[in-house]
């Protein structure tokens, strides 16, 4: 079966062959989503972060878990750190993830950051498209966690849920470390463990301080290891994009979105352009070679640079 069609099928081994293929920027990758592009847009992409050891994956699990319930086809993005012996991911969240591991209507995907900031794989929003395409209503994208780089996150997805945990440290230290800033739904986990009132206090405090545009997030508590305010939590979610939808604002943030996706985009093609042939380090060594020896300046060097590479 043609890759493209097999997406499309829902079938399971040509979707992670695909998501392979645009992960590795492959012809063939290129191919399949330009053929899968007229299915796009009509799951929900829900972005999952917060700091390390707070129960993102389990959370995700028990997230999922209700989502099936509901009927829903469910895709699950893990972002992991980049091994830097293999080049894949590092963490393999699958391993935690074991409650809907089996479960023919979900489909799991770890995928390395491969060195990008903002705790994203470049190709992560191309495999949200290939689940999409696929008939997952809900795709779910799990971050490495790494603080201030997560407003990636946001630029991916309908709606961020930033997760906290009585050891995750109080309310001040997550608003400076960015997170509170792209919080749609705030969620604090494990909140059968002692501290879990004081930290909801100290982030309403911050937010009251610092960030009263974010005054009105909605904070709820779960522990997800036993499922419990998990259904909440989906019920809350399609409070948030209802609304959303209602006012025009779901639409406009997805338009943002593809702006800003577009641009990384067209960047990410000019330096494959630049660095990507087989001279680029000769024509890099010229380029140095000119400026040192004084015949241009270092932006007319590197402007010759970008012209050539874009002829």
């Amino acid at each position: 079966m043609d890759l493209g069609q097999g997406v499309l099928a829902g079938d399971p081994l040509a979707i992670s062959r695909a998501i392979t293929a645009a992960e590795n920027g492959t012809p063939e990758g290129r191919r399949i989503l330009e053929h899968i592009a007229p299915k796009i847009g009509n799951a929900r992409r829900i972005g999952v972060t917060g700091p390390p050891g707070v129960g993102k994956s389990t959370a995700v699990d028990a997230l999922t878990k209700v989502l099936r319930d509901r009927g829903e086809r469910v895709g699950v993005i893990a972002v992991d750190p980049t091994s830097p012996f293999t080049g894949g991911a590092l963490l393999g969240d699958r391993i935690r993830m074991n409650r809907m591991a089996d479960d023919p209507g979900v489909f799991m995907r770890s995928m390395a950051t491969r060195g990008a900031a903002g705790g994203l794989s470049r190709a992560t929003q191309d495999a949200a498209d290939l689940l999409d395409a696929s008939g997952c209503q809900a795709v779910l994208i799990e971050t490495v966690g790494v603080g201030q780089s997560e407003i990636e996150i946001a630029r991916a997805t309908d709606a961020v849920l930033v997760l906290l945990s009585p050891e995750s440290g109080d309310g001040i230290q997550a608003m400076k470390s960015g997170l509170m800033e792209i919080a749609d739904i705030i969620v604090i986990n494990k909140a059968d463990r002692p501290g879990s009132d004081k930290i909801e206090y100290e982030i309403r405090a911050a937010m009251e301080l610092g960030l009263k545009s974010r005054r009105n997030t909605p904070i709820l508590m779960t522990e997800a290891f036993r499922a419990k305010g998990i259904p909440e939590l989906a019920g809350e979610l399609d409070r948030f994009l209802g609304e959303r939808r209602k006012d025009g604002r779901f639409a406009e943030r997805r338009r943002e979105n593809m702006k800003l996706r577009l641009r990384a985009i067209a960047e990410y093609m000019v330096h494959r352009e630049l660095w990507g042939r087989d001279d680029a380090g000769e024509r890099l060594a010229k380029a140095a070679d000119s400026v040192l020896n004084r015949s241009m300046s270092s932006y007319a060097a590197a402007e010759k640079l970008v012209t050539e590479a874009l002829k």
